[in-house]
């Protein structure tokens, strides 16, 4: 019988779940995401981290046994379909397999992209 995985408290407690190896790419998957939204508040969601600004939820980010998975991406936007295309996921999420460099560069234009649709959204609403 598999033990049951505990649902984590916090972003810490969650990358502390995985070996080593893994816990050095989703801490710097998470400092990738703190350095474009540092206003961000960081939690857990769906128990997954998940950076969440002005009460609407930014990305999650998550960890598997073969990759790491960015949600939601950004796959409809012109200026990633072709760059995404490289990637498995559905139509909202994208993984990077583990036994390949992380593509941090593109994980901070995708939040910065988030980042903008958000705020582009909030301001809407507001009018």
């Amino acid at each position: 019988m598999k033990a049951k995985r505990v649902a984590p408290k916090s972003v810490d407690d969650y990358i502390a779940g995985f070996p080593a190896e893994v816990q050095e790419i989703l801490e710097k998957v998470r400092s990738t995401i703190k350095k474009v939204a540092p206003q961000s508040e960081e939690l857990i969601s769906y128990q997954i981290p998940t950076f969440k600004i002005n009460g609407k939820y930014l990305i999650y980010f998550a960890g598997f046994k073969n990759h790491i998975s960015v949600y939601p991406a950004p796959r409809g936007a012109q200026e990633f379909k072709e760059e995404l295309s490289r990637y498995a996921g559905g139509k909202g999420t994208v993984r990077f397999p583990l036994d390949k460099p992380i593509p941090y560069g593109l994980i901070t234009r995708m939040v910065k992209f988030k980042l903008k649709e958000n705020l582009a959204q909030a301001k809407a609403k507001a009018k």
